[in-house]
């Protein structure tokens, strides 16, 4: 009897085990490719599944609204297996309408988000164009070029492969007002001897070490990935993170009522000082220069290749810095967000810093693009918000490609990333455009 009960236990035991799962929230629009135009009804598909399966009898919270302003419709509603579609309203403008929608379950909030289009095309910035743009940044390019390269190069074996060789680069680079600093990045550059194209990697935002671009080099490319913040990119993670916590917490927004000793004034002009020694490098192939990021970087591609003449092109994901006064016209504005908070420590609505605002704003450079560029984004970006995105994009008229990856946010998914890269290697390797 005891041998019976005892099998039995295990037995219901095998069927009473505890189960938990990771929630998933899942938010749509209706129309497949996620676009409407102004005044059309927008409408979401809110959806919970766990272990694949959906969820029912849960309570959804859902916020809708324009993309990263205050929420026009607020709601809780019970979560039916087949889902919940809900009507999102619209806008009488080109914009993006966006549905976040969250689940409480086992303790932990599960989030998920939609974003539809009302044609993004005719987005317009609300960035002001400066009459004295070009002077200014004319003059920055003139004191740069006053200043030597004086690279120091130091062999970095552990970093490169069988086809490349990697060096810690470091160069001189302007400074505040007549001091000058240095650009730091890791050169890599393939081993066989020959003329070969360049490119130039610049970073997200951020205070990191980096490793470079060894695997590309071993493809035949001169590549340079730089740091932006004068230091060394070599160094033990611990000091990036004393850094971006301390003296470079929040440096997008250092010197920010200043357009001459802003923080990025010494940036932007550096990643022309790394374009001085790449197309001063021994085996450049004289004709092939790109530069290429995403984030803060999608934004200095941008504004490196409006800059530098010698750039024959460039990819851009989720560009950073662009059309960062939308907040000032209620509607999303570009990372960092500078213009969003309108009282608090976080406050920078000055009249000053809005004015050196327009000499840095991706927007402007975008207006002044000559080369071919690739960009790729989604929809669902909180970070780089796809109104501040479209608005610097709708202004060039360069060539130009855009690639979606409609339900990413600040991120990039494979396929994507090897779509632009074919992009990028081909530009780089064909043959060479006045």
């Amino acid at each position: 009897m005891l041998r019976f009960i005892t099998l039995t236990f295990a037995a219901l035991s095998l069927f009473a085990q505890d189960r938990i799962g990771t929630v998933q929230v899942r938010v749509s629009t209706e129309r497949p490719d996620w676009r409407y135009e102004p005044g059309q009804p927008v409408r979401f598909r809110i959806v919970a599944v766990q272990d694949g399966h959906p969820l029912s009898g849960v309570t959804v919270s859902y916020r809708i609204g324009p993309e990263m302003m205050p929420p026009v419709i607020e709601q809780t509603a019970t979560l039916p297996a087949e889902g919940l579609v809900v009507e999102g309203g619209t806008l009488n403008e080109p914009g993006f309408l966006r549905c976040i929608a969250t689940v409480e379950r086992n303790g932990r909030t599960y989030r998920g988000l939609a974003t539809a289009a009302l044609r993004p095309e005719a987005i317009q910035p609300t960035q002001q164009d400066p009459a004295d743009f070009d002077a200014f940044w004319a003059a920055g390019k003139a004191a740069l070029a006053k200043l030597p390269i004086d690279a120091k190069l130091t062999p970095l074996p552990e970093y490169g492969n069988a086809g490349a060789d990697c060096f810690h680069l470091n160069l001189q680079n302007v400074g505040f007002g007549s001091a000058s600093s240095r650009f730091y990045g890791i050169l890599c550059e393939p081993k066989a001897p020959g003329k070969y194209p360049a490119v130039l990697a610049v970073p997200g935002a951020g205070v990191r070490p980096y490793r470079g671009m060894a695997a590309m080099a071993a493809r035949g490319v001169i590549t340079l990935q730089v740091g932006i913040h004068g230091i060394p990119v070599t160094m033990d993670q611990s000091v990036y993170d004393s850094l971006g916590a301390g003296a470079l917490a929040n440096y997008n927004t250092i010197a920010l009522d200043s357009r001459d000793r802003y923080y990025y004034r010494r940036v932007y002009l550096g990643c022309v000082r790394a374009n001085d020694y790449l197309t001063s490098h021994p085996k450049w192939d004289g004709a092939h220069l790109a530069v290429t990021g995403g984030s803060q970087g999608g934004a200095l591609s941008i504004i490196t290749a409006a800059l530098d003449p010698r750039v024959k092109g460039l990819t851009a994901y989720f560009p950073a810095l662009s059309d960062v006064t939308g907040y000032l016209q209620n509607r999303a504005g570009g990372w960092p967000h500078m213009f969003r908070a309108t009282e608090g420590l976080q406050a920078h609505r000055s009249p000053e810093k809005i004015e050196t605002s327009r000499y840095y704003d991706v927007v402007n450079f975008a207006r002044r693009l000559k080369v071919p560029g690739f960009y790729s984004w989604g929809f669902n970006d909180e970070v780089c918000p796809p109104t501040s995105m479209y608005a610097a994009y709708n202004v060039i008229t360069a060539p130009k490609k855009l690639l979606l990856a409609l339900e990413t946010g600040h991120n990039n998914v494979p396929e994507q990333v090897a779509e632009v890269d074919r992009w990028l290697e081909a530009l780089v390797k064909g043959p060479a455009s006045n």
